[in-house]
Parts: C-alpha cells; sequence; structure tokens
C-alpha cells in the first residue's frame, strides 16, 4: 500500500508561510505551536457543499476555531491521522470542545461521494463536516489555499491513488486565517493554538 501524502505544498508554499509569518510581528506576538499566518491573502474560504448538499461558507462556524484538512477518504493513514488529531484535541480542550471545528475538504471527489463522506466524518464525530467541490471547483480551490493535489494513476481505473499537501489551516472565530499545522504536530500542540485563538490573540 502506497503512501502518496506530503507533510508540505512545496518549497513556494513554505515560502510563502515563511513570508506571511513576517507580518504583525511583535512583542505581543501569540507563542503558536503551528506556522503563524496570521494576515495572509490566501485560504480566505470557501463555498462548497457539504456531505448533506447543503452549501456552507466559512461564516457558518463563526466564533469557533476551524481547522480545514484536505485529503480523500481512501488515503490509508495521513487523512485519518490527521483527523484523529482533530478529535483528541477536542477531548483536551475540555468544555471548550465545541469551539473547534473540524472541517474535511476532500481531493477525490470522484470518488468521495456524498455517502462515503458521511461514513467517513461518523469515525470522528457528529460535529464534523466534509466538504466536497466538484471537478470544477477543486483547481481553484487549491490555488486559493495554495495546496498541492494530483492524481496517481493505480493498475486499474478506480485504483488510483492521490498525493497531496497534508498539513492544516486554522481559522480564528472571527474567520480570519491565522495559522498553517504541520502534519503530525500532535493534538496537544493543535489545543494550545485553539486554545490562543479563542482567547482573542
Amino acid at each position: 500500500m502506497q503512501r502518496r501524502c506530503f507533510s508540505s505544498g512545496g518549497l513556494a508554499v513554505v515560502a510563502g508561510f515563511l513570508a506571511a509569518g513576517l507580518i504583525g510581528c511583535g512583542q505581543d506576538k501569540p507563542a503558536f505551536r503551528g506556522v503563524d499566518i496570521t494576515g495572509a491573502d490566501y485560504a480566505q474560504g470557501w463555498e462548497l457543499a457539504d456531505q448533506n448538499g447543503q452549501v456552507r461558507t466559512l461564516k457558518d462556524f463563526a466564533g469557533k476555531v476551524v481547522v480545514v484538512f484536505f485529503g480523500f477518504t481512501q488515503c490509508p493513514d495521513v487523512c485519518p491521522t490527521a483527523m484523529q488529531e482533530m478529535v483528541e484535541a477536542k477531548q483536551l480542550l475540555g468544555a471548550s470542545a465545541d469551539k473547534l471545528q473540524g472541517i474535511f475538504i476532500t481531493v477525490d471527489p470522484e470518488r468521495d461521494t456524498p455517502e462515503l463522506l458521511k461514513a467517513y466524518m461518523a469515525n470522528f464525530g457528529p460535529d464534523f463536516v466534509a466538504l466536497r467541490p466538484t471537478a470544477e471547483q477543486l483547481p481553484k480551490l487549491a490555488k486559493d489555499f495554495k495546496i498541492y493535489y494530483k492524481k496517481v494513476e493505480g493498475k486499474t481505473p478506480t485504483s488510483y491513488t492521490m498525493d497531496h499537501s497534508a498539513g492544516s489551516f486554522s481559522f480564528d472565530p472571527q474567520g480570519r486565517v491565522r495559522l498553517y499545522n504541520r502534519h503530525a504536530s500532535g493534538a496537544a500542540a493543535l489545543a494550545e493554538d485553539v486554545k490562543i485563538l479563542l482567547s482573542g490573540k
């Protein structure tokens, strides 16, 4: 079984994150565990159908810290690991657990039907949301978020896999993109960053 996911979207994306992280540097800069991209001019939101066919935007989750991960349901390990970290981070948040909103955006809308996305989200919790861009929406969305994805053909037409960026993005309760979270940073690091964002910093 192949592992085709990547922990970053390439040198250009990393350079963009580092440049954006310099914006707003000051004495009171929060001690985030993720990469601070406050002020970035990308990853500004979406308008996509969820697993129930309802069109959702970032504004629907105002007042929460929203963590967005791009992946696909047949990803063998990277994707479920990232989603499970969100589950564990919610547990670490205790009474503030409902203030963390996990969002999964598929980069494989061809196979990831609404029914399959419903079943996949059920593995993580009833409040997790999956978004399914159309084949026409996906390229623009990937460009808007500066993420990488590529279909890798398999032995049969349906056995392909997907290469893709494996980090996630965190938005503060006001809907501003604030952090790029490297893959496998751990639930504790994510929970600490969520607490900072919830505090208004």
